[in-house]
């Protein structure tokens, strides 16, 4: 009865996980630009295991979530 509100649940939380993947990108770029490579690297480091989390988040709940936007 209320699976558009799981729906809308698993999108919100997987645009949660997105946003604070590409968050931390960004701060990497930043970081790099900036000349601290050490800081780069650790932010690059952070940031793939945000997008290994997204990954596998993806995969735990695939096809429940249909929309990514």
């Amino acid at each position: 009865m209320f699976a558009w509100l799981r729906r809308r649940r698993l999108q919100q939380e997987r645009r949660r996980l997105e946003q604070a993947w590409l968050r931390l990108l960004e701060e990497a770029r930043d970081l790099q630009r900036g000349g601290d490579i050490q800081g780069f690297a650790a932010k690059t480091a952070e940031a793939a295991a945000a997008e290994q989390q997204l990954e596998a988040w993806d995969k735990a709940h695939a096809g429940a979530a249909t929309s990514h936007g």
